[in-house]
């Protein structure tokens, strides 16, 4: 599964691709997207890179090559320019919304990384499933597991490269530690804080400045129930 940033990139590429023969320019990208500096579209292409859709040409103008589609494009009546790998990637859902008893071992997708430091690119592609006892979810909402890239949350008991609980969630209270999808693409793991119309993103670690953001621009995605760390 790709955020909807990352799939609208990939559709406008491949579309212009198909119409034009050559990929869009990085400031046609920018426009369709309407994202304020290209700096966005090269972290967008990063991640679609590392995923397998696209691939850099060396010594190419324009050299983006596309390699696969994801499902949903395809049953939109899409065809790859260029098929590697047979079939593309299979989508995965967080567990599913049900209660567990607490004496269950439940396995969640690890969907990738999320930033506790400077936002990083939301890697929603599950790369594999983790164990965690039942008694760590919380509610009835799906569940999934993120591992923490960086420091700024060390204070919160957070460090760099520790398994993250999510619950999913469109909402938080003041002081809920949440995933946070930031203009529409990159995530990062913070506590809340609503100022009026505003959203305070607050990290736990002094050497880290509070990103204060029109609410409009921040998607809360879900909230921190649990920590898995390994010694």
């Amino acid at each position: 599964m790709l955020t909807k940033k990352q799939l609208e990139l990939l559709e406008f590429i491949h579309s212009r691709v198909q119409k034009d023969g050559v990929p869009p320019s990085f400031d046609e990208m920018k426009e369709a997207l309407n994202l304020r500096s290209k700096s966005g579209i090269h972290r967008l292409i990063t991640a679609l890179e590392e995923r397998g859709f696209i691939r850099r040409l060396a010594h190419k103008a324009r050299a983006l090559e596309i390699v696969k589609l994801p499902e949903a494009m395809e049953q939109k009546g899409f065809s790859p320019r260029v098929v590697e790998g047979g079939a593309s990637a299979r989508s995965a859902q967080p567990a599913a919304s049900q209660p567990v008893s607490s004496a269950e071992v439940i396995d969640l997708p690890m969907m990738g990384r999320i930033a506790a430091g400077t936002p990083i690119e939301a890697i929603s592609q599950p790369e594999h499933h983790v164990s965690v006892p039942g008694q760590m979810l919380s509610g009835k909402g799906a569940h999934y597991a993120l591992e923490v890239k960086g420091d700024s949350m060390i204070e919160a008991g957070i460090n760099d490269g520790d398994i993250v609980v999510i619950r999913e969630t469109s909402s938080a209270e003041n002081g809920d530690i949440v995933v946070a999808l930031v203009e529409g693409y990159e995530a990062t793991l913070k506590r809340f804080r609503r100022r009026g119309n505003m959203i305070a993103l607050e990290a736990a670690n002094p050497a880290y400045e509070t990103r204060v953001l029109p609410e409009g621009q921040v998607r809360v995605q879900g909230r921190l129930v649990g920590l898995i760390r390994t010694y």
